[in-house]
């Protein structure tokens, strides 16, 4: 889960040091704990999004596939549906915490093919103008994917779940 307290031999360093080292390791302990409850957050909130933006992309397929033909991607008939599928499937799996790596990163992969193929000029502007970047309609669903993918579900999850009840 999270990078737990390490003790560090102070005996050489002065009385105050020492104590502030002591009070930083409890501080770390505690806060670690902050992990779960996070990505259950993190989870819930951009699953909902991601559930919603493809349960509307599912319900108006034809207007997905004219943008998505007009982006120039190729199959937009079969784009827009795993898209569609990708994005409302993948944000219930977020929520529940089940596959949530591999949710998250097919949903990454997924937001940057949306700045590779609409937002390309916020994509290029990340060093020289990054608030165009920051701005861009993918960004957030992008970092929420990242960050799923990065750090797991928590222990919140179905995921830590079924991964503990087998240890069992």
């Amino acid at each position: 889960m999270s990078t737990q307290p390490v003790s560090i031999s102070t005996n050489n360093r002065p009385m105050f040091l020492r104590r502030i080292s002591g009070y930083y390791c409890i501080f770390k302990h505690y806060a670690a704990r902050l992990d779960s409850p996070f990505l259950l957050l993190v989870r819930l909130y951009w699953g909902w999004q991601f559930t919603q933006t493809g349960w509307g992309k599912l319900h108006h397929l034809s207007h997905v596939q004219e943008f998505f033909a007009s982006l120039g991607i190729p199959a937009p008939g079969l784009t827009a549906p795993a898209v569609a599928s990708l994005e409302f499937f993948g944000g219930i799996l977020l929520i529940v915490g089940l596959a949530s790596r591999l949710t998250g990163f097919l949903l990454a992969c997924n937001m940057l093919v949306a700045y590779i193929t609409s937002d390309r000029q916020a994509l290029a502007s990340i060093l020289s103008d990054p608030g165009k970047f920051y701005i861009a309609d993918p960004f957030t669903f992008m970092f929420a994917s990242l960050i799923i993918f990065i750090f797991g579900a928590g222990f919140f999850s179905l995921d830590y779940f079924f991964t503990h009840r087998r240890k069992r």
